[in-house]
């Protein structure tokens, strides 16, 4: 491998040291969390400087030296592939890629200074019209916003001729980190868990959709599913995508046909801090131009009949990565004590998370599929190795403990995911007093607060709305802008025009 493929690899170099779980849990209580601010740094490195302080010149983020030797790379690796553009990626509310492209020899220029977008493109669906988004602060929404790149991200895309991507933070004019921006939410969240002690080691599992080429009936898009990926006959194309993903620093660990025709499953290998949900929002985009060059076309949305997943896998580590919070020491398939608080907190705001992780109306109806009563909410189940339950707990593998979070859809925003989970994780943590019994045993352990998961879109909401952790987590502003938008497509979704619209948004 050379020095730009060795460049373009993500740092795995991990600090040496070691915590226990009472010391953890010791300094979680001492400690005071406060809301830092982040802004625009590497991967697992955070500014914790007040606002006021950060500069969106990203030279007084990493300090010259590593400034130039990262340019230094940069400026190989341009030389090297010959590229001619480099588009600067940021995240809107759905987990869908806006981005500005600029011509190559103009990227240092624009690392300093970033490149600006109208602030609509992030926030709002296409023509929101009268509804409360357009109320909600009409001066600030009219704006522009500054994306401004995290050159850590930089890869040179092997789906796109002669071109690169870095992934960007998103500030307002006047330097003030976007209040919606679904990564800075994520960041933040990960800066509580590290004042609190802890890392999060993550990753997603997410389910697509491929499709031939479209025949247009009656005005709607029909896609027929390429049925050969059932049994893995059409090989080039993960082949390629896989390959792909890799040299973008997002490493598969594997992939399958899922349960119905066109459907696949990616795993990716599990990381540190904000880059698992990099890797998915990589994904997003990465298949969708790896398709059209086999003439097919993907999906993670689906409007009937059957949904695809996004599952988070997760475990809590100490601050130093070197200890699985979650691993008992007795050799026994059970959580620890800190691992049963953390899934207490996701049990507790399951009705929230859902609503943030299968945020359409057709990725709800997965809920209920196995229920033959006619009910407004289901119960959140969980369980040791169970793939049936919501929150299924791994204690096999290499990979130690771990909770696979199944309330989500793959439609949903990764940094939402992510930070949602860290959420109520946390307020388990800080809050719960008793610990889990698992399913099948009587013992002395308390169960756990829980909230059923609702079936309908609407009541769910309702419970984000009145849930005051993630309120307060992910902040009134997201709150009310996320709640706003939801209402909107929820009032249009019977429009056979906005139907067809919002399924080319996500395709």
């Amino acid at each position: 491998m050379n020095n730009e493929e060795d460049f373009l690899q993500k740092d795995s170099t991990r600090d040496e040291g070691n915590e226990t779980e009472d010391n953890s849990m010791n300094k979680l209580r001492r400690k005071k969390v406060t809301k830092p601010h982040v802004c625009s740094t590497e991967v697992g490195e955070m500014d914790m400087s007040n606002s006021n302080d950060c500069m969106r010149d990203s030279s007084q983020i990493l300090a010259p030296p590593q400034l130039s030797s990262r340019m230094k790379h940069i400026r190989q690796a341009m030389a090297k592939n010959r590229l001619q553009f480099v588009r600067f990626e940021a995240t809107d509310l759905h987990g869908v890629s806006r981005s500005k492209t600029i011509p190559a020899h103009f990227f240092q220029e624009k690392v300093s200074h970033g490149v600006c977008m109208p602030r609509g493109y992030l926030e709002v669906i296409p023509n929101p019209k009268d509804s409360e988004m357009n109320r909600i602060r009409a001066t600030c929404f009219n704006s522009d916003i500054v994306l401004m790149p995290e050159i850590s991200t930089f890869r040179v895309l092997p789906w796109a001729d002669r071109t690169a991507r870095v992934i960007c933070d998103t500030f307002t004019v006047t330097g003030e980190p976007l209040l919606t921006s679904p990564r800075y939410i994520a960041k933040r969240q990960l800066s509580q868990l590290q004042a609190s002690g802890f890392s999060l080691l993550s990753a997603f599992i997410c389910d697509f959709c491929i499709f031939g080429v479209p025949e247009f009936l009656n005005s709607k898009t029909i896609s027929f599913p390429a049925s050969t990926f059932l049994n893995n006959h059409d090989q080039p194309f993960m082949q390629e995508l896989v390959d792909g993903l890799y040299h973008t620093g997002a490493n598969v660990e594997s992939f399958s046909s899922s349960t119905r025709p066109g459907q696949m499953e990616i795993c990716f290998l599990p990381e540190f801090g904000i880059s698992s949900a990099d890797n998915a929002f990589t994904l997003r985009t990465g298949v969708k131009e790896v398709a059209r060059k086999y003439n097919y076309i993907s999906s993670f949305f689906i409007e009937t009949g059957f949904c695809n997943s996004g599952i988070l896998s997760h475990s809590l580590w100490d601050v130093d990565r070197k200890k699985n919070m979650f691993c008992s020491t007795s050799g026994t398939e059970q959580l620890t004590i800190t691992g049963k608080k953390w899934l207490a907190g996701l049990l507790k705001h399951s009705a929230a998370l859902s609503c943030l992780m299968a945020p359409t109306v057709s990725c709800r109806k997965r809920y209920s599929k196995d229920s033959k009563d006619l009910k407004d909410s289901v119960p959140t189940t969980w369980g040791y190795n169970d793939n049936s339950c919501i929150f299924n707990i791994k204690c096999h593998g290499e990979k130690g403990t771990r909770i696979e979070n199944k309330l989500g859809s793959a439609t949903a925003n990764p940094y939402l995911v992510l930070a949602a989970t860290v959420a109520a994780g946390l307020d388990g943590l800080h809050s719960s007093n008793e610990v889990l019994a698992g399913p099948d045993e009587s013992t002395d352990f308390y169960q756990a607060e829980t909230s059923e998961i609702p079936l309908k879109l609407e009541d769910a909401l309702v419970a984000l709305e009145e849930d005051q952790c993630l309120r307060q987590a992910l902040g009134e502003t997201f709150i009310r802008y996320f709640v706003a938008m939801k209402k909107y497509e929820l009032e249009n979704e019977e429009i056979a025009a906005e139907r067809n619209k919002f399924l080319e948004y996500f395709i």
